[in-house]
C-alpha cells in the first residue's frame, strides 16, 4: 500500500453547502483537515488558504495528499487530469456529494481508495460506488495488499489480475491471511500462482509475487555502510529489496548523516539498539517471530522473520524535535513545512493558545499545553519525549527564531550536559513573524532597512533596551516594535516612543496591527506624533517608518505604506 493511503486526507470544500458533510467525514478520518475556498468559506474551515481549486487540488496530488473533495466529480477530474502519468504513485481522490449522498472513488487504487471511500460512506450512511472489477469480483483488491507487504511488479500483477477474472484459479504459495475470504476460485494443481516470499523470484506471467516486508538489516557497529553495501548483502543471500522492513543500527551512531541518507535511499525506517552484539543474539533467541540470522562479509547481517515485522517494535528511533513558526494566526499562513511536521509529530508542545492555533489534531497525537511564560521548562519535556524516539514539536507563533522557542530550545541544549540530547535531530521550521505579517497588510513599509527590537525588560535590561533605541533611531532604521506594553510596565512605550521622537519627524509614519491574521485582526496607520500608548496592547505589533517611509493611495485601508528601496541621506 502506498505511504499515502495512510495519511490523513485532505476534506476541500468549495462552498459553505458541503461544510456539514465535510464535518462528518473529518469526525471519521483522524488527522483529516478541511480546506476552503478562500472566498466562500473563510474561517470555517481547518485550512482557508487556497484561491483557485484547480491549483490547489493539483498540489495536494503532486504531494500525494489523499483528496476528498465535496464537489462534483467531473470538477476534480479536469483539475488533476494534467498530472494524471503514473497509477502506481498517484494518491486516493474521492469526490463526495455535498449534501454526502454519493461517494465516488476515482483514483488511486493501489493507495486505498476503496478502504477510503467505504470509511467515508460508512460516516455519511451511504454505499461507496466502487466500480474496480477485480475488487467486486474478488472482495478484495489483489494489486494492494496491506500493510507489511509490497507488490513485486505491478504491471505483471495487472495480467495476472486479468487471468484471474477470465476465470481461471489460482493457488496460493506462502502465508496471504487478508486472502482467506477472498472470492478466489483455487486448485493446487492451477497454473496461477500467488507467491508470498520475502526472496527474489524470476519474472513470470503466471505468478502474483507479494513480498512481506520481514528484514531486517543489522548494521555493524563501525565502518561506513550505503545503500549499495545493503543491497549486496540482500543479493547474496537472494532476498527482494522490497521486503527490508527496516535498517537497525547501534545507538552510538544514531547521529550518523550518512546512515540517515542510506535509509532514506532504500525507503525503509531506521531503528537503533544498545550494541549490535546484543542485539543480534537478541535477535536470534525471538520467539515471537522468530529470526534466521544471516551475515555479510561486509559486516551487515540479516535477519529474516517468517511474516512482517513492525519496525516501530523494532529498538528505538532517533528522536526528532521540530521548533516551529504558526505565521500570525491563520491557518493559510501556516507554512507548508511546520504543517507537515505538526501532521507528522506524536507530541505537541507549546503555550496552549498556540497549540489550539495548530490543531486540529489526531487522537494518537499528544498534546502539552503549558503557561506562556514556562519557555525552558517546555524546551527540556520536548526534549526529554524526543529521547524516548518521539517526534515532538514545539509550536510558536510567527517565526519561531523571534523572539520566540527556537532561541529557549538552544539555550536549553546548550546548559545541558546530557548527551541524550545531543542525538535528537533537532529542526527549526520557519515561519512568519508578526513583524512580517502586519507589515504585508499595510503595504511594504520593511521595504529598506529595518532592525525588530522587543520592549520586554523581562530578559534583558530596560538601559539596554534604551541605548539600542537610539542607535536605532539615529541610524535612521525602520523599527518594528514587538512586546511594547503590558499592565506591568504601562510606562515603556511612552519613554521608547520620546527616545525615538529625539531623531524623527513627527510625521514619520507607523504602523499599527493588532491580531493580524486573526479574526478578530485591527490594521492603524497614525504618525509618530500623533502615536499615544493608549492605541496599544500586548498584542499590537508598532512599525515605525524611517525618514523614507511614506503612503501611496489605494489598498483596503485607503493607504498603502512603503518604505522606498533607494535612500537620500
Amino acid at each position: 500500500m502506498n505511504a499515502s493511503a495512510s495519511a490523513p486526507p485532505a476534506i476541500v470544500v468549495l462552498g459553505p453547502s458541503a461544510l456539514a458533510a465535510a464535518r462528518r467525514i473529518r469526525a471519521a478520518c483522524p488527522g483529516a483537515a478541511i480546506h476552503g475556498l478562500r472566498a466562500r468559506v473563510g474561517h470555517e474551515a481547518d485550512v482557508t488558504g487556497y484561491a483557485r481549486l484547480n491549483e490547489h487540488l493539483q498540489t495536494l496530488y503532486a504531494q500525494r495528499v489523499p483528496i476528498v473533495a465535496l464537489c462534483a466529480a467531473g470538477i476534480v477530474i479536469r483539475c488533476v487530469a494534467p498530472l494524471l502519468a503514473d497509477k502506481g504513485v498517484e494518491p486516493p481522490v474521492l469526490a463526495v456529494a455535498e449534501d454526502g449522498s454519493a461517494v465516488v472513488p476515482l483514483l488511486g487504487g493501489l493507495a486505498g481508495v476503496n478502504a477510503l471511500a467505504r470509511q467515508v460512506a460508512l460516516a455519511l450512511g451511504v454505499a461507496p460506488a466502487i466500480t474496480t472489477s477485480g475488487e467486486l469480483r474478488f472482495g478484495t483488491c489483489l494489486l494492494n495488499p496491506p500493510d507489511g507487504y509490497v507488490l513485486a511488479d505491478l504491471d505483471r500483477g495487472k495480467h495476472f489480475v486479468s487471468d484471474l477474472l477470465a476465470g481461471e484459479p489460482a493457488r496460493i504459495d506462502g502465508d496471504a491471511p487478508w486472502l482467506d475470504g477472498a472470492r478466489i476460485a483455487r486448485h493446487p494443481d492451477a497454473r496461477l500462482t500467488i507467491r508470498v516470499t520475502p526472496l527474489a523470484t524470476r519474472a513470470r506471467r503466471d505468478e502474483l509475487v507479494i513480498h512481506p516486508r520481514c528484514v531486517l538489516a543489522c548494521v555493524p557497529d563501525a565502518g561506513a555502510i550505503d545503500a549499495a553495501t545493503i543491497r549486496a548483502a540482500l543479493s547474496a543471500e537472494g532476498v527482494a529489496p522490497d521486503a527490508l522492513a527496516a535498517l537497525l543500527a547501534p545507538a552510538a551512531r544514531m547521529t550518523d548523516a550518512a546512515l540517515e541518507a542510506t535509509a532514506r535511499a532504500l525507503g525503509v525506517a531506521l531503528r537503533f539498539a544498545d550494541g549490535m552484539p546484543a542485539a543480534l543474539r537478541m535477535l536470534a533467541a525471538s520467539t515471537d517471530p522468530r529470526y534466521e540470522i544471516r551475515t555479510h562479509d561486509s559486516g551487515v547481517a540479516l535477519a529474516i522473520a517468517a511474516a512482517p515485522v513492525d519496525a516501530a517494535r523494532i529498538g528505538r528511533g532517533r528522536g526528532r524535535l521540530s521548533v516551529v513558526g504558526l505565521g500570525p494566526g491563520s491557518a493559510g499562513l501556516i507554512a507548508p513545512d511546520a504543517r507537515a511536521a505538526l501532521d507528522d509529530a506524536t507530541d505537541i508542545v507549546g503555550y496552549a493558545t498556540y497549540v489550539k492555533m495548530a490543531g486540529p489534531f489526531r487522537a494518537d497525537q499528544r498534546v502539552h499545553g503549558t503557561d506562556n511564560r514556562a519557555e525552558l521548562q517546555r524546551a527540556r519535556h520536548a526534549f526529554e519525549l524526543a529521547c524516548e524516539g518521539r517526534r515532538v514539536v514545539v509550536v510558536s507563533s510567527g517565526d519561531p527564531g523571534v523572539f520566540a522557542m527556537a532561541a529557549a530550545v538552544f539555550e536549553a541544549l546548550d546548559a545541558s550536559g546530557d548527551a541524550r540530547w545531543q542525538a535528537v535531530d533537532l529542526r527549526i521550521v520557519p515561519g512568519i513573524s508578526a513583524a512580517m505579517a502586519t507589515a504585508a497588510k499595510a503595504g511594504a513599509p520593511l521595504g529598506h532597512d529595518f532592525c525588530m527590537l522587543s520592549l520586554s525588560d523581562n530578559l534583558k535590561p530596560w538601559p539596554v533596551i534604551e541605548q539600542r533605541l537610539r542607535h536605532a533611531a539615529e541610524a535612521d532604521l525602520v523599527i518594528a516594535l514587538y512586546n511594547p506594553i503590558s499592565r506591568a510596565r504601562p510606562w515603556q512605550l511612552e519613554r521608547a516612543l520620546a527616545i525615538v521622537r529625539q531623531w524623527r519627524a513627527s510625521g514619520t509614519r507607523v504602523v499599527l496591527g493588532r491580531d493580524v491574521g486573526r479574526p478578530d485582526e485591527a490594521l492603524n496607520a497614525t504618525t509618530l506624533g500623533a502615536l499615544r500608548a493608549a492605541q496599544v496592547d500586548m498584542r499590537t505589533m508598532v512599525i515605525i517608518g524611517s525618514s523614507a517611509t511614506r503612503g501611496v493611495a489605494g489598498g483596503p485601508h485607503g493607504e498603502w505604506i512603503y518604505t522606498p528601496r533607494w535612500y537620500e541621506a
